[in-house]
């Protein structure tokens, strides 16, 4: 097991192994829900709830049923865990999507297709692997998670601040629209390896 606090893991996840600027996971609806507070915000707190619970449940599952030590199975089914993860986070952010059309269909209607495409985020799949990767403990393995969409919120409201900034400014025509924000993004990630000599996971 991964004998690394986990505070240390917690502010990790947020700066120096940003699940964004470090592994560039989540890309997708983070580059298209980027121009509004409102949305970045709610899809920021949709993406830190789902990551922590799924993170939880995962690894509930991996330990409690998967692994050959396993005390509800005693067989090696850690083959499967690509297929159980993704089913997990699937049936999870069912259930978010429908608590937010419950409870803020603004919100719902805001996000659109990119609140079930939380589904196929690479970034909450990814959690789940490097849970596996580094050996975490439940802590450990909870703490990555929050920090990891914690870091993924903070990323997504800054880019939402640059982004609604540079709609006043007078850019040339070809840096207009996503590469503008490609390129504000790769600066970002550039911004935040200052934090590498910070906390890291190893």
């Amino acid at each position: 097991m991964n004998d690394t606090s986990a505070l240390v893991i917690f502010v990790a996840a947020v700066f120096t192994n940003n699940i964004l600027l470090t592994y560039f996971l989540g890309m997708c609806s983070f580059l298209a829900c980027s121009r509004r507070f409102e949305t970045a915000i709610g899809l920021g707190a949709a993406v830190t709830f789902v990551l922590t619970s799924t993170t939880i449940l995962n690894y509930g599952i991996y330990y409690g049923i998967l692994v050959p030590e396993a005390p509800l199975c005693a067989m090696d089914l850690t083959h499967l865990q690509y297929i159980i993860f993704i089913a997990v986070i699937a049936a999870f952010v069912q259930l978010v999507e429908m608590i937010i059309e419950r409870f803020s269909p603004r919100l719902y209607h805001a996000l659109g297709i990119f609140l079930p495409l939380i589904t196929v985020n690479c970034a909450i799949l990814g959690v789940a692997l490097f849970m596996v990767t580094f050996q975490f403990t439940l802590f450990q393995a909870v703490a990555f998670g929050f920090g990891g969409g914690v870091g993924w919120t903070l990323v997504i409201v800054l880019l939402t601040g640059l982004r609604q900034k540079m709609g006043y400014a007078n850019l040339p025509a070809p840096f207009r629209g996503v590469a503008i924000t490609m390129i504000v993004t790769g600066v970002m990630a550039m911004a935040y390896m200052g934090f590498a000599g910070m906390v890291s996971i190893q």
